[in-house]
């Protein structure tokens, strides 16, 4: 069975030691960039494999394209297979942070066009409970096939711009409410967002627990977030291309399928003091 969104522990645990599932740590904290790499040292799931977001899941920064550029997708689909992704991987991701970066990694795997990839619900904090053990052991794993199939499923800032006011486009801003209002700013030099904008942030997805809400809920509350919009209309931004992944990974776990992402996010929109601005 193929795991295209979610996967709970339970499953995770019984398929942990088969050599067609790749297991990916990708702990980070934005305010600390060195966090993931001390957490994965002291102790991760079996076999899992730690990227880091600034540094595999992110390109080169050129000043006006944003803090979490993409990378090139050959020399990242090349990283992958160094770690051990194949052609018909099952790739199973992971964080500490309610899915904000492990989304971000799901949907970078499914830009290349690898559909086996889930987030492990309720991250590393959900696999302690449960009672699962973890390692400081660093794998070795064998270099796979995977190569990039395709790279989809986004949009720009010329996209964007010339669709504003638009109803061919429906731009979901996925950080928290306060800065989508321009409050509290700490992170990109520019408060506000983009005009037309709607907010959902990323945690409305989710239960108390950090688990993600029940698919059928995800449904009933995006269908009334959207209105008359379309799922394929929908494009997913926030402040770098990161947490705008969990709403894309909510939608399509609610059967919502077709939305794209656009990656510069706020951080490349404000770069430009020509594109406009809402507060």
């Amino acid at each position: 069975m193929m795991h295209r969104t979610l996967i709970d522990v339970a499953t995770l645990q019984a398929n942990l030691d088969s050599p067609a599932w790749c297991v990916f740590d990708v702990r980070h904290q934005l305010a600390d960039v060195g966090y993931g790499r001390r957490a994965y040292a002291e102790g991760h799931l079996p076999g899992a494999v730690f990227l880091h977001c600034d540094d595999d899941l992110s390109g080169p920064k050129r000043g006006g394209n944003g803090r979490h550029p993409l990378p090139d997708p050959h020399t990242f689909a090349q990283k992958l297979a160094q770690c051990g992704v194949s052609a018909n991987s099952q790739v199973v991701v992971y964080d500490d942070s309610q899915g904000m970066i492990a989304g971000r990694l799901w949907w970078m795997l499914r830009w290349l066009g690898h559909e086996a990839v889930a987030v492990l619900d309720g991250g590393i904090q959900a696999w302690q409970v449960a009672g699962g053990s973890l390692t400081a052991e660093v794998p070795m794993p064998n270099p796979g096939d995977f190569c990039a199939r395709k790279c989809g499923g986004t949009v720009d800032a010329v996209d964007v711009l010339k669709n504003l006011g638009s109803a061919e486009l429906c731009l979901v801003d996925a950080r928290s409410p306060d800065r989508f209002r321009g409050e509290n700013e700490t992170l990109d030099p520019v408060g506000g967002h983009i005009p037309g904008a709607r907010n959902r942030f990323f945690r409305d997805n989710l239960r108390a627990d950090g688990s993600f809400k029940p698919a059928e809920l995800l449904r009933e509350e995006w269908r009334a977030f959207l209105g008359a919009a379309m799922p394929e209309q929908v494009v997913h931004q926030c402040g770098s291309g990161v947490s705008g992944c969990v709403n894309l990974l909510a939608m399509e776990h609610a059967g919502l399928t077709g939305s794209r992402l656009y990656p510069g996010s706020w951080s490349e929109w404000c770069a430009d003091p020509g594109r406009p601005v809402a507060r």
